[in-house]
């Protein structure tokens, strides 16, 4: 599984950016997705996800209500819009996927295994 993500960049506290990950589209239909992000001596966090309950979402305490998850028209492509960007927002945001049939803890990233290659969010106070 090939994953592919873009939109990082810099933007002011109070901002707004929309990330972007595309998947391998012969696959696509067999996975679920999320977003993690690192920032630097912190461990890899959770912050929005497909569960594997269907259309079920999931979203980190520290986010819940600025970002959202959402699928593209294109069918193979997941966006995470990310509003009231916040100073600790500031990180290396992953895109990751998962079968459907994987039931692992959704903000393990052990229960992820395929990854893209992080693109980098960092939001001036």
């Amino acid at each position: 599984v090939q994953l592919q993500a873009s939109g990082g960049g810099l933007v002011q506290a109070g901002g707004s950016l929309r990330l972007a990950c595309a998947a391998s589209e012969r696959t696509f239909s067999q996975l679920r997705m999320g977003w993690f992000r690192q920032a630097p001596g912190k461990d890899r966090e959770c912050v929005a996800a497909f569960t594997w309950r269907g259309e079920g979402t999931y979203y980190g305490s520290s986010v819940k209500g600025r970002f959202t998850i959402s699928r593209g028209n294109a069918k193979n492509t997941v966006y995470l819009q990310m509003n009231g960007l916040l100073a600790e927002d500031t990180a290396v945001y992953y895109c990751a996927a998962r079968s459907t049939t994987n039931l692992g803890a959704i903000t393990n990233a052990d229960n992820w295994p395929y990854w893209g290659q992080g693109t980098l969010v960092t939001v001036s106070s």
